[in-house]
């Protein structure tokens, strides 16, 4: 079910896991049908929003101490200038998390037109590499 919070429909939100799976940390993780945006800080609050549809790949990372705890962390790889890798630490059920982020990457390139291999390449205002010449 949709939360729907700031005029955001958030697909899921979680907040990253310290030890012993608590919630003490002051970054907030949300996903909603076409980004990703990460909330750090308390008193200057840093917000980051990735575009879902420029996620080229993720990774799964489930050390023994997250394991234990039912957490674990994905790593977003993206063509986003600022944001190339994005890790999303310590968060409650990160195999149901990852697909969920999938199925939106899925949609979003669907809607668009887009795949994977559009997106291979420099970033917009690099040179050419010179095996394309």
């Amino acid at each position: 079910m949709p939360k729907t919070k700031d005029g955001l429909e958030y697909i899921w939100t979680d907040k990253k896991r310290t030890l012993f799976r608590l919630s003490l940390s002051f970054t907030r993780y949300y996903l909603t049908e076409d980004r990703f945006i990460t909330r750090v800080g308390f008193l200057t609050v840093v917000k980051d929003e990735l575009e879902i549809y420029r996620i080229n790949d993720k990774k799964l990372k489930l050390p023994l101490l997250q394991q234990l705890f039912g957490c674990g962390s994905i790593v977003l790889y993206s063509k986003d200038v600022d944001t190339p890798e994005k890790e999303v630490h310590a968060v409650k059920n990160p195999r149901h998390v990852s697909e969920l982020i999938t199925a939106c990457i899925n949609e979003q390139r669907d809607r668009f037109g887009i795949r994977g291999r559009d997106m291979v390449g420099g970033f917009p205002g690099s040179p050419p590499d010179e095996d394309s010449m």
